[in-house]
């Protein structure tokens, strides 16, 4: 008798092959973020004895400005921090962070006090950020809101933190934060608002500079508003109770 046609055996699927290309699509993503982060971290590290230039926040702005202006420049001076005012030193503190001295990067509990009371008004009106926290954003990210943005924002922040002592932070603070429309740092919104230097802000102008901070570009055109003169005089009440660095 013929024996039994055997059917063609079917080559042997290895594992590897099968399963390689998943190992690449969790790869190449997870290199690329370790690649960020070892950016971040490489220009943190250099700025620790080099000031920034533009950071990411300038340059947005810069664009936006040039939408209207193609010529439009911002206005940034740099100024070391013996020449800033300690009353705009205090009076920041005072409004936007007053555990800055203490915390390490992030206010948990000022967070989850602005977590609630955004839930309560079903809006955001209070952000519960640390100044390490708003220099994070405003030297490497966008000003989106999203929950990568944000776990992003926490890890420079602990970065920051852990390779700059807090008056080199404090200090890049001040010379990078957005005070109006195309007006950056201590020392371009002093001349700005008040024709004088950093240095030589009184304790007034520097409490509503300070007020100012969560929406500059808005109160750079109403400067006097009711809400601006009550919180003034409540920073400057608490002003000389403030620790700087």
């Amino acid at each position: 008798m013929r024996a039994a046609k055997q059917s063609p055996r079917k080559p042997a699927v290895r594992s590897g092959s099968r399963f390689g290309w998943v190992k690449w699509v969790v790869i190449v993503p997870l290199l690329l973020v370790l690649c960020v982060q070892l950016y971040f971290f490489l220009q943190i590290w250099w700025w620790v004895d080099h000031n920034p230039g533009m950071t990411s926040f300038m340059r947005a702005q810069q664009s936006a400005l040039r939408e209207k202006d193609p010529k439009a420049e911002i206005r940034q001076t740099w100024v070391p921090y013996n020449r800033i005012s300690n009353n705009l030193k205090r009076a920041i503190i005072a409004s936007e962070d007053a555990n800055f001295a203490e915390h390490e990067g992030v206010d948990w509990e000022a967070m989850q006090k602005a977590y609630e009371k955004n839930s309560k008004k079903r809006k955001v009106v209070a952000g519960g950020s640390t100044i390490t926290q708003q220099l994070a954003k405003n030297l490497f990210l966008s000003g989106s809101r999203s929950y990568v943005r944000k776990g992003q924002e926490l890890v420079i922040t602990y970065m920051l933190e852990m390779l700059m002592d807090k008056q080199r932070i404090y200090e890049i603070y001040l010379n990078v934060v957005e005070f109006g429309t195309g007006t950056f740092g201590a020392e371009a919104a002093s001349r700005h608002y008040y024709r004088t230097s950093a240095a030589s802000l009184s304790a007034g102008q520097a409490a509503r500079l300070a007020v100012m901070l969560p929406n500059p570009r808005y109160y750079d055109k109403h400067r006097d508003t009711s809400y601006l003169n009550r919180r003034t005089a409540t920073i400057l009440a608490r002003m000389n109770a403030v620790e700087v660095p």
